[in-house]
């Protein structure tokens, strides 16, 4: 049987490694996670406890194609609280996740053949859905001079889209506002869409992340509870679209999706209460020692090379220096040290190959023992 063109996508390395991982610890051997972009906890008991009440009342049906009214009232609410919005809830559309959000963004706002940049080093995903729904992804090469984030300069009028990310995966980096600003007016007069990636908002350590809704209302915001609400599994995200886009991304969902997981939509509920949002703050001051960890053990090792860790729960880190083969380098910590890390090639093709990313969203004695045994690793590379 054939396949299709739109088919031949890149794997997701990250998901190998995952694997290879699995593997090793099937044959016996204790492995340090720090590959994996998910917390090491589970969503908060209030979202537990409210699932498992709703669930005694009766079935969970569909819901709506656009998700809970009350639960898009209080995800506008949230915007009010973390950025000082007053948002209309019906702007608000539940999504399978932030990639049922991409899905759907993409298929509202371009054709077939469109071109769409993206700042890389960035998540690879992005890449694979624009490429599998015959969309043209274009790499913006950013550097550490702009915290690996694309500038207006960057931007041309061949572009349809321009997908940014803050705070960003692999690089933890943040846009400020007036860099949102700066990338919205050049969208705009360029008749570029814009699409901002806010899946790890709630997870800054310095100054708040901020939102693009904040500069303008012309643009897709995606945004999920898989990072800071602590539900990766559960597969519920969502985004804010511009007024007269609400019905042209309905009738998307409907026929792409019916509705999210309402099983998913309640839980949520549970963990936006203010029992769950404690809960979830405190997931925070253990991603603020983890960072501190990570970092002075990265130093001591003599890797101080890494991306300005503004938020999200990882280290970019430079190993050009010791290798071309960011995928081999990878393996051999994982066989050697026992740890699970990702190769840079996953998030930038062009120079991945130089680069590692690293994950501190486990527990912090998982954080320690990881750490120490990397060190132990690259002593013996010096």
């Amino acid at each position: 049987m054939r396949v299709s063109r739109r088919s031949a996508v890149d794997p997701f390395i990250v998901m190998d490694v995952m694997e290879a991982a699995r593997a090793a610890e099937e044959a016996g051997r204790h492995i340090i996670h720090m590959e994996v972009g998910q917390p090491g906890t589970g969503a908060p008991r209030a979202a537990r406890q409210r699932l498992a009440e709703e669930m005694e009342k009766g079935p969970l049906g569909y819901t709506v194609a656009l998700g809970r009214p009350d639960l898009r009232a209080a995800i506008a609410a949230l915007h009010g609280e973390w950025y000082d919005l007053d948002l209309d809830p019906a702007r608000v559309i539940l999504t399978s996740g932030a990639s049922g959000g991409f899905l759907l963004a993409f298929s509202a706002l371009f054709d077939a053949g469109d071109r769409v940049g993206l700042g890389e080093p960035c998540y690879p995903s992005y890449r694979q859905i624009l490429t599998a729904m015959s969309l043209e992804p274009v790499a913006l090469r950013t550097e550490l001079a702009t915290r690996y984030q694309p500038v207006p300069g960057q931007l041309t009028g061949d572009l349809a889209g321009l997908i940014v990310a803050s705070p960003a995966n692999p690089t933890g980096t943040m846009l400020g506002k007036p860099e949102l600003q700066g990338l919205s007016d050049t969208s705009t007069s360029l008749g570029i869409s814009l699409i901002s990636d806010e899946i790890y908002h709630g997870l800054q350590y310095g100054d708040r992340a901020v939102s693009a809704l904040e500069v303008t209302d012309d643009v897709y915001v995606i945004n999920s509870f898989s990072k800071y609400f602590s539900m990766t599994g559960w597969r519920l995200g969502w985004m804010v679209v511009p007024p007269d886009h609400v019905r042209v991304v309905e009738r998307l969902a409907q026929n792409m999706f019916i509705c999210p997981s309402h099983a998913s939509q309640i839980a949520a509920l549970g963990a936006l209460s203010p029992e769950g949002r404690a809960e979830l703050d405190e997931h925070r001051t253990v991603y603020v020692r983890n960072r501190k960890i990570l970092l002075d053990g990265l130093a001591a090792a003599g890797l101080t090379g890494t991306a300005p860790a503004d938020g999200a729960f990882y280290v970019y880190v430079d190993v050009s220096h010791l290798t071309d083969d960011s995928l081999a380098l990878c393996s051999r910590i994982l066989a050697e040290a026992g740890v699970a890390v990702t190769p840079g090639l996953d998030f930038d093709k062009a120079r991945g190959a130089g680069f590692l990313r690293l994950s501190y969203a486990r527990s912090t004695p998982e954080i320690e023992e990881g750490v120490a045994r990397l060190a132990r690793f690259f002593g013996t590379l010096a």
